[in-house]
């Protein structure tokens, strides 16, 4: 709960270290600066370690992490990355139960949540949620698909009230990279593949969520993947040993910092450095969360960027899920290395904490064998204490659970979710056309009775309305079995079925564009052919139906096959030869 002595002269404050005295870093009269010094000033070295982990939470406590209970008041961490999507009362009460927890502490150094993304329809535990009442709107690769950065701006700053009001003040988001190799399993969360664009679309939503300079109503961005994770070799993801390197075949290194310039611009907080090792790029041939040149040379020397670098979660130690699975470490490029050896060249490349990792020790054994000095702990809790008071957290980290259940999915910000839904599909090619008679699949046969009568025989209806996923290759794996990779195309008996179907009764499809799908074996069969990004049975059928104008253009090409894809370079944008729809396309717009 939050207690507020007042100072001698009337100024009210906490008092964090329990001693009835108003502290220097206990005042919110003083600049940040002065607040941080003060308190750096009283730290141990343990307490500067934990400050250098970011964990894992579950609210309850249940689950395969370790208690966040026990690592605030025996390990003294103070971030955590929210792994669960309860209700928004229940979000805002856990947020205040661990507030209470690190209260009691002996500086009182509050705790900071941090979050990936909630508000849209992809569910993968390593790198998205849904669910937990959030104003849904479409993937980021959607607010892409809009082009409109007013939009996108007005829906990032839904979002962060949202976040704020159960206590998430960090966003481990929005993802610059480009999404220049069309196989890549996270093309969802970037921001297309036109560097100009994704740009654009990244400034708006970082200044949404930022809303300025940080303050007391801010969720900090922690901008990802630097320097850009886009150009995997052959499609395959950085969290798995196949997906270890970002390749540059066509020499566009440049052309992949380009959003995050953008993101500086905007005044992002936080960045995340990506798994893989880029190579070929002439910088060392290391991960990047391991690599000097990256963050050190490019990151803090070329853009004199000075805010907290979290590496990507589990880089050293991986991830134990008792009795379930055993995630091996990203430590890419550094694999015959030692866990201390790791931890020191990460700290020496400039990091300032360490994603997932829940062990002060890590840093403890460094320090004390000489790897790392007391002095370069300081530089890291410098930056990562001046975004927990710029946030207002030492001030009052604490949510209204009432509040935030009257909030979070309002019908006002489940409106703006909805409307930027519909502005995100974009149209391909054929017609929207009405109906009376229904056959549907991949839709809610109640959501589409409200549209007219749906039949289970096509033969009997007058439009059939189909909504089909990007085709991805089914890999093993617990965590992978999440992140869909590999061919872009439909199987041929079901491609086939597809179109026999459209031979019986006119056809729309409508793709789930997670991914570029090759959509050549559909297009000529289609009545209508739509791409979506994240969007509810209503936004398709409204659509399909020629309810709703579509108004949005591809943010990425769309290949012609996979052969196509397989021959194009990795690093380059728009290098498939003869897309079947191009970068920018809306049919009747000229494209």
């Amino acid at each position: 709960m939050l207690t507020v002595l007042r100072h001698t002269d009337g100024t009210p404050f906490r008092d964090l270290n329990h001693n009835g005295t108003m502290e220097p870093y206990e005042d919110p009269r003083l600049p940040v600066e002065k607040r941080v010094e003060d308190l750096l000033a009283r730290m141990t070295p343990e307490e500067k370690a934990a400050q250098m982990l970011h964990g894992r939470m579950l609210p309850g406590d249940q689950g395969p992490f370790p208690s966040g209970a026990r690592l605030i008041t025996e390990r003294g961490l103070t971030h955590f990355a929210m792994m669960a999507v309860p209700d928004p009362r229940a979000m805002a009460a856990w947020n205040n139960h661990v507030q209470d927890l690190a209260a009691a502490a002996r500086l009182g150094i509050p705790v900071t949540l941090s979050s990936d993304p909630r508000h849209g329809f992809t569910a993968n535990p390593a790198t998205a949620h849904t669910g937990g009442g959030f104003s849904t709107g479409p993937e980021p690769i959607g607010l892409a698909a809009t082009d409109d950065p007013d939009l996108v701006r007005r829906y990032a700053d839904l979002i962060r009230r949202e976040l704020c009001a159960v206590g998430i003040r960090v966003a481990i988001h929005p993802m610059a990279d480009l999404a220049t190799e069309p196989r890549w399993a996270r093309i969802s969360g970037t921001f297309g593949e036109d560097p100009e664009r994704a740009s654009r679309m990244i400034a708006a939503y970082i200044e949404g969520l930022q809303g300025g300079p940080i303050g007391p109503d801010s969720v900090a961005c922690m901008t990802k993947h630097f320097p850009g994770g886009g150009p995997q070799a052959g499609g395959e993801d950085s969290h798995f040993a196949a997906g270890r390197r970002l390749v540059y075949p066509g020499g566009e290194f440049e052309t992949h910092l380009r959003p995050f310039e953008a993101a500086f611009a905007a005044g992002t907080a936080q960045i995340m450095p990506a798994y893989a090792i880029p190579s070929g790029s002439g910088l060392a041939e290391v991960g990047a969360n391991f690599n000097r040149d990256v963050i050190t040379g490019l990151l803090r020397g070329r853009y004199g960027f000075d805010g907290v670098v979290c590496t990507d979660f589990n880089a050293i130690t991986g991830m134990d899920v008792p009795g379930v699975v055993t995630l091996p470490p990203r430590h890419w490029g550094v694999e015959e290395l030692s866990v201390a050896e790791q931890v020191a060249l990460t700290l020496d490349a400039g990091a300032d904490q360490l994603g997932g990792e829940t062990d002060p020790e890590l840093i403890l054994a460094a320090l004390r064998s000489g790897a790392v000095t007391e002095a370069r702990l300081d530089e890291s809790v410098r930056r990562i204490l001046r975004d927990k008071f710029r946030l207002g957290l030492f001030d009052d980290p604490y949510v209204d659970p009432d509040a935030a259940a009257e909030l979070v999915g309002a019908p006002e910000g489940r409106a703006l979710g909805r409307e930027v839904q519909r502005r995100s599909v974009v149209h391909l090619v054929g017609e929207p056309r009405t109906a009376t008679r229904l056959y549907v699949e991949g839709v809610d046969p109640a959501v589409a009775a409200r549209y007219g009568t749906v039949v289970d025989d096509p033969a009997l209806a007058d439009l059939a309305v189909v909504r089909l996923a990007t085709p991805y290759e089914r890999r093993e794996g617990l965590l992978e079995r999440h992140f869909h990779s590999g061919s872009l195309e439909f199987e041929p008996a079901e491609a086939d079925r597809l179109a026999a179907l459209a031979a019986v009764v006119p056809t729309v499809f409508a793709a789930q564009l997670e991914r570029p799908a090759v959509l050549t074996p559909l297009a000529p069969h289609a009545a209508l052919l739509i791409g979506e990004f994240g969007a509810a049975d209503e936004v398709v059928l409204d659509a399909a139906l020629g309810r709703a104008p579509m108004t949005a253009t591809l943010p990425f090409d769309l290949p012609a096959s996979d052969a196509a894809v397989a021959a194009a370079r990795e690093d380059v944008p728009f290098d498939t030869r003869a897309p079947l729809f191009r970068h920018g396309h809306r049919a009747g717009a000229g494209s």
